[in-house]
């Protein structure tokens, strides 16, 4: 299962989203971390390992009503490879100080 795993201090919450075992305690040892989640900025900020969450959901893991949402609310963003910038100008000789 894929949920929220509390981690602030008193008054000040903050969370990891951690892969689980379904009975373990809500703070128990977990298998991987795959993202985190503070309610406190604004807005909210969401952290996700796309990537891990999709290998776990292939493999059985299902995430939990929270969690849903906050996927839902942020997608996976597909890589751009940068783009390739070329200097049209040539590069200087570079005199080799072997051949002098």
């Amino acid at each position: 299962m894929i949920r929220l795993a509390r981690v602030g201090a008193p008054k000040q919450p903050y969370y990891r989203i951690v892969v689980i075992e379904k009975d373990r305690a809500r703070n128990g040892r977990s298998i991987e971390v795959v993202g985190t989640y503070n309610p406190r900025t604004n807005p909210a900020t969401v952290n996700l390992k796309h990537d891990r969450i999709a290998y776990w959901r292939s493999v059985g893991a299902t995430l939990s009503p929270i969690m849903q949402k906050l996927v839902a609310k942020n997608p996976a963003v597909p890589e751009t490879p940068a783009p390739v910038v070329t200097d049209p100008t040539p590069s200087p000789a570079v005199s080799d100080p072997a051949a002098a």
